[in-house]
């Protein structure tokens, strides 16, 4: 059994416990059963019980979702399409080029590589490509929603890297240009990255693109989160700014199987991103992701411009909506936001972990996030709210005044697991895909 890990918080700890000792003490034939019921609870939750307002995730096309278990995942693919080291590959190495292919369409890209476990890892090809052990970068710090993997408690962290944090625009919640020139002349960065959890308006990517350049510094745009929304036009392409490479997630606003992608449009730095790849750090690599990966890509290539547009009206709206409601939505002075996400000051609530446990109860699905105001002791200051699954699933801007009333009363209310039958009724509306094709 699982022995006990000091290390990890004690709820989370004992949670797991728990869980162990019971699968511990069950049969196969239970613990399949158990596996099996989990994952059908997961569905209910997220397609019938709540609305799910996180940015970080969203629903697959049944088409593309059907490639996860079609029985080609278990096949290696290690090589160059045309000279694979296993036979009997022709077929999957033709998915493979026509994944990479797409996702070089819908990004206006000459390179895509595929072969990304997830967007923590894409990072991590980044940094490898562009620095090593020792070198500095400037990333965008918690504040303003900078990754984890750009600093020292992950990837860049763990490869070697000295990470300082990005001067501010808090206000525009993005990097401070003049701030940036001046630190970068200082530390002389040998990668300035852009990008976070959280974006509500474009970036300066051209600007910080001859910031590098003064200093000989890469660029590396991190669109984990808001590659749905270049990828339907509805923001500028980061590599027409100047971004030497950009990565991202396939599975959040992308809506796509669980991975990750770097697209780039330098050539010596495809090649370096190849050789991690391949014979590097991926080697063999899911096939069924690859086909599921280039089926959403054809769903971005069909319906993209629609899909981003949407997005962004319906997080315009519910901003709009909250604050009317009496909530402290972040950035009113501009508009709130330009993009599928948006924020709400949480500290009245404890914290945007504490907003998001109590929503959780009524039915919907959140998470916290940093803002660049007072910290919140304990907890984060700020709720992140996305629309990229609300969108997929048909809610739109003449929705979002009743979905956005239930979240203002969720909030405020003492018991809002007495919401949770009224939530799930209004969710039953809405149970038909839109934006994806087959």
């Amino acid at each position: 059994m699982l022995a006990k890990r000091n290390w990890v918080p004690a709820e989370c700890e004992k949670r797991v416990g728990a869980i162990a000792a019971e699968t511990a003490g069950a049969n196969s034939a239970q613990i399949a059963d158990r596996i099996t019921a989990l994952a059908a609870q997961t569905r209910e939750i997220h397609e019938q019980e709540c609305f799910n307002l996180n940015p970080a995730t969203n629903v697959m096309a049944p088409r593309a979702e059907a490639m996860l278990a079609s029985g080609i995942g278990t096949r290696p693919s290690l090589g160059y399409p045309g000279d694979k080291y296993e036979m009997g590959l022709e077929a999957i190495e033709e998915i493979e080029v026509i994944a990479a292919e797409l996702c070089a369409q819908v990004f206006d890209a000459q390179f895509a590589e595929i072969r990304v476990p997830s967007g923590a890892i894409a990072n991590l090809y980044g940094f490898m490509a562009t620095c090593k052990p020792g070198d500095t970068i400037i990333a965008p710090p918690a504040s303003i929603g900078g990754h984890v993997t750009h600093h020292a408690a992950g990837c860049a962290g763990l490869f070697g890297l000295t990470t300082v944090p990005a001067p501010i625009n808090a206000d525009g919640y993005t990097i401070d240009i003049d701030g940036l020139r001046a630190l970068a002349h200082e530390v002389k960065p040998k990668l300035i990255t852009v990008g976070s959890s959280l974006n509500l308006f474009e970036h300066p990517v051209a600007q910080v693109r001859a910031i590098a350049d003064e200093v000989g510094a890469k660029v590396l745009f991190d669109a984990a989160h808001q590659c749905g929304i270049i990828a339907g036009r509805a923001w500028r392409n980061p590599l027409a700014e100047g971004a030497h490479m950009m990565t991202m997630s396939t599975y959040k606003s992308l809506g796509g199987p669980a991975g990750g992608l770097i697209v780039s449009n330098n050539a010596d730095l495809a090649e370096r991103l190849d050789a991690i790849a391949f014979p590097g750090m991926t080697a063999n690599f899911d096939a069924a992701k690859s086909a599921a990966l280039a089926l959403t890509m054809l769903d971005w290539i069909d319906f993209g411009g629609a899909y981003a547009a949407e997005m962004i009206a319906v997080s315009r709206a519910f901003a709009q909506e909250l604050d009317a409601a009496g909530l402290s939505v972040f950035a009113k002075a501009q508009g709130f936001t330009n993009s599928h996400q948006f924020a709400v000051e949480a500290a009245e609530f404890g914290g945007g972990q504490a907003a998001s446990k109590k929503l959780r109860k009524a039915g919907f699905l959140a998470c916290g996030i940093g803002l660049p105001i007072a910290e919140v002791p304990g907890d984060m200051n700020g709720l992140r709210i996305g629309t990229p699954e609300l969108v997929r699933w048909g809610v739109g801007v003449t929705d979002v005044p009743e979905i956005a009333a239930l979240v203002a009363r969720a909030l405020r209310s003492d018991d809002p697991a007495g919401m949770a039958a009224e939530v799930r009724a209004l969710r039953g509306r809405y149970g038909t895909l839109r934006f994806v094709g087959g």
